[in-house]
C-alpha cells in the first residue's frame, strides 16, 4: 500500500458570534490528573464506506469543533514555576490530506500491522495536540487517522470531542458543550493522606530499575506481535457465568470476566514462575466516582488506576472467579476516598519527595504484569461526518508487550474485540488457549 501524501498543513478554529477569538492568548494549568497521565500522542482509525463527504466538510466541522474545544488547537507550555499548562493560543492542528491509487484491504483493517501507522500522523516529536489524516482510496472508501495528545484530554472527554467534530461537519450545533475548568479539584485542608500512592501512581525519579529495565527494551520490539482476539457474545456469555459461580443474585461485569480470563491465559503463556507477583493496571473514570459527582461533559482527564495483584501460582491453580474477584475488588477500591486522598498527595507531597508519574509509554514490555485500555463504553462509533458511522474503529499498531486494548466489535451484536501485544513464541501457547474456559 503505497500512500501519496497530497497536502499537509495547520487548520485553525473558526470562532464565530460570542465566541470571538481573545485579545490575549490565556492558559489553563494542568490539574494533578492530567499530570499523572501517560505523556504521549494516542492513535485511533476510522474507515468509512463510500459515499463520504469531501474533505472540506470534515475540515470545516474540525475547525467549528475546535473552537468550543481549543484546548488541542493549543500548545503545552510551562508557567514560571515550571508547572505544565496548556496555552489557548488557537495555533492550529496538523491537518493531513493523503490518497492511495488502490482499494482499501479490508484485511488491513482486520489484523494489526505496523501498515496502520501510515494512516495517521507520526507521534514522533509532535507539536500540535491534534493530528488528523484524511486518506481516501481508489475505492471511494476514507481512512480517518487522529492522534490526541493524552495530557490533554482522558478517552472520555477526547471520545465526546469526537462525536461533537462529527456533528459540527453535519451543520449541527454541538450539545452538550464540554466543561473546561481544570481547577476544580482542589485539596482538602488539612489534607488527608488515606491511601499510599507511592509505588501506585507515583514513584521516586531515582528508583532501582527492574528487571527489564537494565536495557533499552526497545530492542525487543521485533519479537512481538499484536494479535487481536475476537470473543463472541455467547462466549462472553459463558465466561461472565463461569467468573460469577460464586455470586447470589448479581455477576461480575463482561469486562471483569473477560480481564480475567486474559490474565490468567496469558500468564500461562509467558510461562512464568509461580511464586513470580503479576498485577493489571486497570483505568478508572473518575466522573461517576466523585462525589459531588463530576459532569460527564468535564473535559481533562478524570483516571487512576486499579492494580490487582497475584502470585502466578494462585493465578493459574483458582479458577476464573478468583481473578474476577481480585478485579472487582480493586476497582471498587478506587472510590471517591481514594480520588480525594489522591488530590490531596498530589498537591503537597509529589514536588517535595521528587516523584513521578508511574505512567510511562517508553517501555515495550510489561511482562510480568498487563495493563488493559477499555474503549467499550466510549462513543467512538458515533463519530459521523454526514455519510454514515464508521463500519470499522481500531487503535493504531502499538507493539507494547501485556498493552490490551478492548473494543466493542464492528459486526455490532455486542461481541468484543481484544488486541493483544505478546512475544512471539508466547503468543504461540496463547492462541492454543486463548478459547479455553478452564
Amino acid at each position: 500500500m503505497k500512500i501519496k501524501i497530497e497536502s499537509t498543513r495547520i487548520i485553525k478554529p473558526i470562532h464565530e458570534g460570542i465566541h470571538q477569538i481573545p485579545k490575549f492568548p490565556h492558559s489553563i494549568p494542568l490539574s494533578v490528573f492530567d499530570k499523572v497521565t501517560y505523556n504521549t500522542h494516542i492513535a485511533v482509525i476510522y474507515a468509512y464506506r463510500p459515499p463520504t463527504p469531501p474533505n472540506e466538510t470534515i475540515e470545516y466541522g474540525l475547525r467549528r469543533a475546535l473552537s468550543e474545544y481549543r484546548e488541542w488547537g493549543g500548545r503545552l507550555g510551562e508557567n514560571e514555576n515550571g508547572d505544565l499548562l496548556i496555552l489557548l493560543n488557537d495555533k492550529g492542528v496538523k491537518f493531513v490530506e493523503a490518497t492511495v491509487d488502490s482499494k482499501l484491504d479490508q484485511l488491513i483493517l482486520l489484523k494489526p500491522s505496523p501498515i496502520l501507522l501510515n494512516l495517521h500522523p507520526s507521534l514522533k516529536d509532535v507539536e500540535e495536540l491534534v493530528q488528523v489524516q484524511l486518506t481516501r482510496f481508489a475505492c471511494g472508501s476514507l481512512v480517518v487517522g487522529f492522534t490526541a495528545h493524552h495530557l490533554v484530554a482522558d478517552g472520555h472527554a477526547t471520545s465526546d470531542f469526537l462525536v461533537a467534530w462529527g456533528k459540527a461537519s453535519r451543520g449541527l450545533d454541538i450539545d452538550p458543550l464540554p466543561i473546561h475548568d481544570r481547577t476544580i479539584f482542589s485539596p482538602r485542608k488539612p489534607p488527608s493522606f488515606e491511601f499510599e500512592h507511592r509505588g501506585v501512581e507515583f514513584k521516586s525519579k531515582n528508583v532501582i530499575k527492574d528487571q527489564f529495565n537494565y536495557f533499552d527494551d526497545r530492542i525487543f520490539e521485533d519479537d512481538i506481535s499484536v494479535h487481536k482476539v475476537h470473543f463472541t457474545l455467547d462466549f462472553l456469555s459463558k465466561l461472565k457465568a463461569r467468573a460469577s459461580v460464586s455470586l447470589e443474585n448479581k455477576s461480575y461485569s463482561t469486562f471483569e470476566s473477560l480481564v480475567a480470563h486474559l490474565w490468567r491465559k496469558i500468564t500461562k503463556a509467558r510461562g512464568l514462575g509461580g511464586f513470580e507477583k503479576t498485577h493489571v493496571r486497570i483505568s478508572v473514570d473518575g466522573r461517576m466516582r466523585m462525589s459531588p459527582r463530576i459532569p460527564n461533559e468535564y473535559f481533562g482527564n478524570l483516571v487512576l488506576w486499579a492494580f490487582p495483584t497475584a502470585r502466578v501460582k494462585d493465578l493459574l491453580r483458582e479458577p476464573v472467579s478468583y481473578a474476577a474477584k481480585l478485579i472487582h475488588d480493586a476497582i471498587v477500591n478506587v472510590n471517591d476516598s481514594y480520588f480525594k486522598s489522591f488530590i490531596d498527595f498530589a498537591t503537597y507531597k509529589v514536588g517535595k519527595e521528587d516523584l513521578t508519574p508511574t505512567a510511562e509509554m517508553n517501555k515495550s514490555i510489561l511482562c510480568p504484569n498487563l495493563e488493559v485500555d477499555s474503549w467499550l463504553r466510549f462513543p467512538f462509533y458515533d463519530l459521523d461526518f454526514g455519510g454514515g458511522c464508521p463500519y470499522a474503529f481500531i487503535p493504531s499498531y502499538f507493539p507494547t508487550e501485556g498493552m490490551m486494548f478492548f473494543l466493542p466489535s464492528f459486526i455490532g451484536d455486542g461481541s468484543i474485540d481484544a488486541f493483544v501485544p505478546l512475544f512471539h513464541d508466547n503468543l504461540i501457547i496463547f492462541k492454543q488457549i486463548v478459547y479455553s474456559l478452564d
